[in-house]
């Protein structure tokens, strides 16, 4: 798969012990680590699709650590080399990823079965309440080419 210009994905290893497991999500000392602006938890129920939006300024990094997440991206920057290229990520307990998204690229993800996906994102900035930085379009819009449906077969 050809990945979107800018966007990263970074497979993270689980240390298992008698008692449980630690996986590092996000450390300073990676590349895919630019700067901090806060950390939080979004979920998403079974059936829900949460799209499209995308950032001016910010990058996130989400990681799924609840469930599975199916996370679509579309890259549709002028000037982009991957202009027009969507990306498909299946993250979460089966594929433990740091999936880093730049500004401009719209992003949106479903739950994949029947758990509620939990992720984690670490974006760059603080969100601003008066002014957000998030640009939004309906999950089923026709400029993205793309569908939501689950593919059988």
């Amino acid at each position: 798969m050809e990945l979107i210009d800018g966007v990263q994905v970074k497979k993270l290893r689980l240390i298992p012990d008698e008692r449980g497991f630690l996986m590092e999500m996000l450390r300073s000392d990676w590349p895919e680590f630019d700067k901090f602006g806060q950390a939080y938890i979004t979920a998403c129920y079974p059936g829900v699709i949460k799209a499209w939006h995308y950032h001016k300024i910010q990058w996130d990094h989400f990681v799924c650590v609840g469930g599975m997440a199916k996370v679509v991206l579309y890259d549709p920057r002028e000037g982009s080399p991957t202009k027009g290229v969507l990306n498909v990520f299946h993250l979460g307990y089966l594929n433990p990823c740091l999936l880093k998204i730049p500004p401009g690229v719209y992003h949106g993800f479903t739950a994949e079965g029947n758990r509620t996906a939990l992720i984690v994102n670490f974006p760059t900035e603080l969100y601003n309440y008066e002014q957000p930085d998030e640009f939004r379009l309906p999950y089923n819009d026709p400029s993205i080419p793309y569908s939501w449906e689950v593919r059988h077969g």
